[in-house]
């Protein structure tokens, strides 16, 4: 099973209501229904645990695919989440598109 990870910034000019009611009614449904997608998730980042300064990220969001050709091949190239990420685009910036494997 593959995780995928995204980090990234609010735009200039979003406010963090308007991103997360975007999250909530928009984005999470979406990536929820699709099948290849066991698990997804957005964290809001409040902080740091251990450093000084602000944290590079505001937001993290975690997906668990366990079809990652799939995924990446199908999905991803769909009308749902080619709409989704158009969305998203237009809410974020610097956005690090991440995949991982648990060790």
């Amino acid at each position: 099973m593959a995780a995928l990870i995204i980090k990234y910034q609010l735009a200039d000019g979003v406010s963090r209501d308007q991103f997360e009611d975007w999250v909530r009614t928009k984005d999470q449904p979406a990536m929820r229904s699709l099948s290849r997608v066991e698990s997804f998730e957005t964290y809001r980042v409040t902080g740091k645990l251990m450093g000084e300064g602000d944290a590079s990220v505001a937001y993290v969001e975690m997906f668990d695919v366990p079809d990652l050709e799939g995924f990446t091949g199908e999905d991803m190239p769909g009308e749902l989440v080619q709409g989704v990420m158009g969305e998203f685009m237009g809410l974020v910036k610097d956005p690090e598109f991440l995949i991982a494997e648990k060790v």
